[in-house]
């Protein structure tokens, strides 16, 4: 049977805050709309903004949000399958389990509609028993609305192992942009265990 880990030993794991300061200025947000009439008479840079905006029809959701967040997808060599987990049914708790030491990925399926999303950026802060032991900011991208989901795949990590490292662990993700605006958040969490089921 596992021993249970003590509160000196989760505070020793904890990670320190460190604020990150940019002298980033984002530049000012224009719309699609307005993004399309700009130098309309340029043919060849009116070919370029379609190649770069796609098709936006179908990519207007009614309720003003930018960034959807629709399923996460875990991925390993050891599986034959992604685990995958619904964000769109938030009536039951869900949870990955995930072998310990194996190697693994963690996908990101989400939908931008309505204007372009510059500089996104995924946080998220993992904890255990309310003390924070891993943080992780990563750029994603610019993206321009479509009907089609988008997917951002985190590089490759390694799951903990041994008695101490299994158990239950709390994540709060979110994506934010250049201006710290928050476009999605979400809770979910995952067990390290001795096997994948």
């Amino acid at each position: 049977m596992a021993e249970e880990v003590s509160e000196e030993q989760l505070k020793a794991l904890a990670i320190k805050e460190e604020e990150e300061e940019s002298k980033y200025k984002a530049p000012a947000e224009k719309s699609i709309a307005e993004l399309q009439n700009l130098d309309t008479d340029d043919e060849a840079l009116k070919r370029y903004k379609e190649q770069l905006l796609g098709n936006v029809d179908g990519a207007t959701s009614a309720d003003g949000r930018r960034v959807v967040v629709k399923k996460i997808l875990l991925n390993s060599k050891e599986l034959g399958s992604p685990l995958t987990m619904d964000l769109s049914d938030t009536t039951k708790k869900q949870s990955f389990k995930i072998k310990e030491g194996a190697e693994y990925t963690i996908g990101i399926e989400f939908k931008v509609s309505n204007e372009i999303v510059s500089g996104l950026r995924y946080s998220q802060v993992v904890t255990r028993k309310g003390i924070k032991v891993d943080k992780m900011n990563l750029m994603v991208g610019s993206y321009a609305p479509r009907a089609d989901d988008y997917t951002f795949t985190t590089d490759a990590d390694e799951a903990p192992s041994g008695m101490l490292a299994r158990g239950t662990y709390k994540v709060q993700s979110k994506f934010i942009d250049d201006d710290k605006k928050e476009h999605a958040a979400w809770e979910w969490q995952f067990e390290i265990a001795k096997k994948w089921e």
